[in-house]
């Protein structure tokens, strides 16, 4: 067999099975879309009447491997469009007569057919049908717009996965498994953290427990803030348009955002901090003795998404950002990106984020500033990164039109990449607000700003870490941090809750379980839900004023002094405070 390209095995293997669909559906008038590779294999798009389900993929499954036994021929066709046209006009393929009108005259247009099944498509493919492994799986299907376009019909995806060889397909099933177990909407319901209800789309409801979670999260960017000279401001939540008009948003967000109208005046509900800490800093006279000006702010914002794009916490229509805002001296840049990326690093260690990609976007085509002032920006940017510990990707002409970015991405526990931080340098909005401080000559100059998130969307944040972890969140992060355990209520019942009264009044959350239940039961809900400690109080622990530890996730347990116990307690609480401020 020739050696192709996982990926033009995977084109191929899209056109097989977009075959195998057509044949077993030969009475539906299907209308095949793209079919496009992406990182794990293929989607390919289609309309028929027919709801394809579960074991209509079994089915489709089958009768591509059928078509591998084949060998069938794949030939490759150069057409004139006018020829494409016609023939694509023929077989009632109208989706493809779209994209065919659409390419420029004189376009190479190419088809390729495999038995009675021929795609329009670039290439290139396998020779024969024969050369494809057998290695792929039909995952499941979703709606799906055609082109993306709310206002057009709605198409069924089919989304499968393709690999090279065996291994490799069963080392995919076995992550999706592993990802379906940490999926954060199921573990947010399973562990009582937040649901979502069709009373308030894509806008999730913090039970206590997650609240909890949510408010400790705030805590602990309150807790780096302490350290690196953040002023945390609160800002209005619906802003008259006119402010949203001097920043550009309205011209150029508009469809994202919510307005109201009040008093016969036009308002809009905040999609973001950033012009609101611009009138801030107009409100007030400044020098440069007072910058770097660090603005934090945790206000809620509300963006409108389309429901094609929501996806549990990550993506959401209301949500808060660790945002902030840094005016600055042009000459200064270097220095407070170096001082932020030691920051994001501080953050995500802490969360047991180690493996970090760095991208550095440079200026776009279209852009605001001059090249003295880009080139400036970049030149600080670059040196600030090759200054760094991190390596570092250049994505040339990737900037924001107002300025060159930092992107930073973490690799979860599955090793999926998630972008997280953004460090993003800003000469519009301080030039549309007329923004001005006094430099060091007696002279007003334009101030830079930089647009500042570290775990970005606590929504998203938190869906991101809760399947990293598990469920699993550590000692200080935990709603519930230890569950106290009597062998009989009768006998321990009171030795058990004075040692939760003891435990409470130091701080920690902790809860006896009194319930008419066998130890078994009661071990087997604690691991469930996820609680950091289990201690079981029994004869010899009241003797001898200790307690019977298991630890979440090991099965063996071990006998520890109460007092060895709250030693255990502070060491772990501590936690919660990055190792930079730590006694």
């Amino acid at each position: 067999m020739a050696k192709y390209s996982i990926d033009t095995i995977r084109h191929s293997t899209a056109h097989l099975m977009a075959q195998a669909t057509k044949h077993l559906f030969p009475d539906e008038d299907i209308k095949f879309g793209i079919g496009p590779v992406i990182d794990s294999g293929f989607y390919y798009d289609i309309e028929m009447e027919h709801r394809l389900s579960d074991d209509d993929l079994n089915k489709i499954e089958a009768t591509m491997l059928e078509f591998i036994s084949q060998n069938l021929p794949i030939e490759r066709t150069v057409l004139e469009k006018s020829k494409a046209l016609e023939y694509f006009t023929n077989t009632g393929q109208n989706l493809k007569v779209e994209l065919i009108k659409e390419l420029p005259d004189g376009e190479v247009i190419t088809c390729y057919k495999q038995g009675d099944f021929t795609d329009l498509c670039r290439g290139p493919h396998v020779e024969h049908t024969g050369q494809l492994p057998r290695f792929f799986k039909l995952l499941h299907t979703a709606g799906a717009y055609w082109r993306g376009d709310s206002s057009r019909q709605m198409l069924q995806r089919i989304y499968a996965t393709t690999w090279s060889d065996k291994k490799e397909l069963k080392k995919y099933l076995n992550f999706l498994e592993e990802a379906k177990k940490r999926d954060h909407r199921k573990l947010g319901v399973d562990l009582e953290l937040f649901h979502f209800d069709p009373v308030a789309p894509a806008s999730p409801f913090f039970m206590p427990k997650g609240t909890f979670v949510y408010n400790e999260l705030t805590s602990f960017i309150r807790r780096i803030y302490s350290k690196y000279n953040y002023k945390e401001v609160i800002t209005p939540q619906i802003l008259d348009t006119s402010l949203w008009h001097t920043s550009g948003h309205y011209e150029n967000y508009h469809e994202n955002m919510y307005f109201t109208n009040i008093d016969k005046r036009e308002y809009a509900v905040k999609p973001m901090n950033c012009p609101c800490h611009m009138l801030m800093f107009k409100h007030y006279k400044y020098s440069y003795r007072d910058l770097p000006l660090r603005y934090a702010d945790f206000g809620r914002l509300h963006r409108y998404e389309k429901s094609g794009t929501l996806a549990g916490l990550t993506r959401v229509r209301t949500f808060c950002q660790d945002d902030a805002h840094i005016f600055i001296q042009l000459d200064k840049i270097l220095s407070e990106i170096t001082t932020l990326l030691d920051m994001f690093h501080v953050c995500y260690d802490h969360f047991g984020f180690t493996n970090i990609k760095i991208n550095l976007s440079t200026r776009p085509p279209k852009k605001v500033g001059d090249d003295a002032t880009w080139d400036k920006a970049e030149a600080a940017l670059v040196s600030a990164l090759e200054q760094s510990p991190y390596q570092y990707q250049l994505k040339e002409g990737d900037g924001a039109f107002y300025g060159p970015k930092i992107d930073l991405e973490i690799a979860d526990a599955l090793e999926r990449y998630h972008q997280l931080g953004t460090i993003q340098l800003d000469f519009q909005l301080p030039e549309r607000f007329d923004l001005k401080f006094t430099n060091n000559h007696g002279e007003l100059e334009r101030p830079v700003v930089i647009h500042r998130a570290l775990l970005g969307s606590l929504e998203r944040f938190f869906g991101i870490y809760l399947e990293h972890i598990g469920g699993a969140y550590p000692f200080w992060l935990s709603p519930k941090q230890a569950i106290i355990v009597p062998v009989n209520n009768d006998s321990h019942l009171t030795f058990s809750k004075t040692l939760c009264d003891d435990l409470t009044k130091l701080g920690y959350r902790v809860k006896v379980d009194d319930r008419n239940e066998s130890l078994g039961f009661k071990t087997r809900q604690i691991q469930r839900n996820k609680i950091p400690f289990m201690l079981v109080i029994g004869d010899r622990e009241m003797e001898s004023s200790s307690v019977n530890l298991r630890r979440y996730g090991e099965k063996k347990t071990r006998t520890t002094s109460i007092e060895e116990l709250k030693t255990l307690f502070q060491t772990l609480d501590k936690e919660k405070i990055p190792k930079p401020l730590r006694d």
